[in-house]
């Protein structure tokens, strides 16, 4: 305590921050002794560190919602993006008028201005002298007045709106309105020639409606970026969409966060099996949602089938295919593609309703990987350990080779080159990812007359004479008359000759350059096969 000026006592203190003698000393080189934190203090340090976990928390909480937030919005069914949706109307707008109420148009009445004739003060009363009242007369002179003002100024606008000015203005809006209605015009006719080229199957055409649609259906869910590119293949019908996937980590990797004996912050991480159905659900969401939009928008049904490959892109390395499907026209009609949305959707998944128990469900029972394996649909079982699935087909060069063809693009391009060659009564017996067994039956005079077993394939490996014995022996229990072996490849000398020798005439070959022939002259559509 110090003495004031004056020699008193001065009862003020100043009071020193924690630690500031201790960093003065620290500076002036002497050595403090540490001393242990007291119970306070201990207290203070264990609160911090609880609402430090409680705030890490709350983060990590606001990453699930999101997370939620994104599969519900990702389920939302597409409108339809086809040509009608696009048409434009125009309805002419009117010129204008100078101002508002009847003045603006029609010329001033006397009766709108004229004052109220004042009452009779007893029925014995006359009219003349009723409207001799002093303040009635004022009245009237008063209203006299106002319609001479209101009919000047009507006669002035009359002037004007008859001078060159307002001719001008009218003719600029008369001329801006034949502008709109023009490009109106023009737009539907361009929309028209669009539909003309989409319904002849021209490839640009159908990729930009495609397009269109997809771009559309993404519009849902702005914040997630989820490109899907489309290619259409004349040869085949067949769309082949690739989906960029959300990146790994849009998944959260964390329950929360604990407080430790210790008072250490921990994480609590989920399990791995967990997090990999969140994210194959999100995944599987957005394909369906792609696959709705090109079925809605295909209303022609130009498209025999769609392929929809889902690609994760990471830097520095190469994109890794996490889900396939390849699915033809009758497979998406069959199946609803997206749930409907509203009070349905919560009452069949009151798990994302916000029931407490969490928003994700078992993979295994979540309805969009369900409806993903109704469509064959090949899934990876683990996003995070990067295992990938064969792409059912893709897109490589300007001409398709068989490889890049899907099992439904290849069994769709057999059928299409034999029952345009003359065999029809189409049947598959068998079909796998390197090709199929189908009957089929052609008319007398057709190029393939009578009962034929087809078996067609695309693999590698040269076809030897082994495989022709099989197909005679499919013949005989078929009661077919022919048979015919189609290969993207070539046969071996063994087969050539088994099939030139006696009892096998009636089993014919076709390799990978008939294969292109018949593409040619059938499709008039280059083929790219291995033979």
């Amino acid at each position: 305590m110090q003495d004031s000026p004056e020699g008193r006592p001065d009862t003020t203190a100043t009071l020193l921050q924690p630690g500031f003698l201790a960093s003065v000393f620290r500076d002036l080189g002497a050595e403090i002794p540490e001393q242990a934190a007291g119970p306070d203090e201990e207290a203070a340090a264990h609160g911090r560190a609880a609402a430090l976990t409680h705030h890490r928390t709350l983060t990590v909480q606001a990453e699930h919602e999101r997370l939620a937030d994104l599969l519900r919005r990702a389920a939302l069914p597409v409108s339809a993006m086809d040509f009608e949706s696009q048409l434009r109307s125009y309805e002419p707008r009117p010129y204008p008028a100078a101002g508002q109420g009847p003045e603006a148009g029609a010329e001033p009445r006397w009766a709108d201005f004229a004052p109220p004739e004042p009452a009779a003060a007893g029925p014995d009363e006359p009219a003349s002298r009723r409207l001799l009242d002093s303040g009635y007369q004022r009245g009237l002179a008063q209203a006299r007045l106002s319609h001479q003002r209101a009919l000047r100024e009507w006669r002035t606008r009359q002037a004007e709106a008859a001078d060159g000015g307002a001719r001008a203005a009218r003719l600029a809006h008369e001329q801006a309105e034949q502008a709109r209605a023009r490009a109106v015009r023009e737009y539907n006719d361009t929309l028209e020639e669009c539909r003309r080229a989409y319904r002849q199957s021209e490839p640009a055409a159908v990729e930009s409606l495609l397009e269109r649609a997809l771009a559309a259906a993404e519009g849902a869910t702005q914040d997630l970026p989820a490109p899907c590119r489309a290619v259409f293949r004349p040869l085949t019908d067949t769309a082949v969409l690739d989906l960029d996937l959300p990146p790994l980590d849009l998944v959260p990797a964390l329950d929360g966060y604990r407080l430790g004996r210790d008072g250490e912050i921990e994480p609590v991480p989920r399990a791995a099996a967990e997090r990999a159905s969140d994210y194959l659900r999100l995944a599987a969401r957005l394909a369906l949602r792609a696959l709705q939009a090109a079925d809605a928008v295909d209303t022609d049904e130009i498209l025999a089938g769609v392929v929809l490959n889902g690609w994760l892109r990471r830097p520095d390395a190469e994109p890794l295919c996490l889900l396939s499907v390849d699915a033809d026209r009758d497979a998406l009609a069959r199946t609803r593609l997206l749930p409907a949305g509203g009070p349905e959707t919560a009452a069949e998944h009151p798990a994302e309703a916000g029931d407490g128990e969490g928003v994700y469900a078992d993979a295994e029972h979540d309805e969009a990987l369900v409806r993903l394996r109704e469509l064959a649909a090949v899934v990876t079982p683990d996003p995070y350990a990067g295992v990938e699935v064969e792409p059912g087909g893709t897109v490589g060069a300007a001409v398709p080779s068989v490889e890049e063809l899907s099992p439904n693009e290849f069994a769709h391009l057999v059928r299409q080159l034999l029952t345009r060659g003359g065999l029809a009564g189409w049947s598959v017996r068998l079909r796998g990812p390197a090709g199929l067994v189908a009957t089929g039956e052609g008319g007398p005079g057709s190029a393939l007359p009578g009962r034929w077993v087809v078996w067609a394939s695309r693999e590698p490996a040269p076809v030897g004479a082994d495989h022709l014995r099989t197909l005679a022996e499919a013949v005989r229990e078929e009661g077919a008359e022919r048979g015919l072996r189609l290969t993207s490849g070539r046969f071996t000398d063994q087969a050539l000759d088994l099939a030139a020798g006696e009892g096998y005439q009636h089993v014919h070959l076709i390799d990978g350059r008939g294969v292109q022939e018949l593409a040619r002259t059938h499709l008039g559509l280059p083929l790219t096969t291995g033979g």
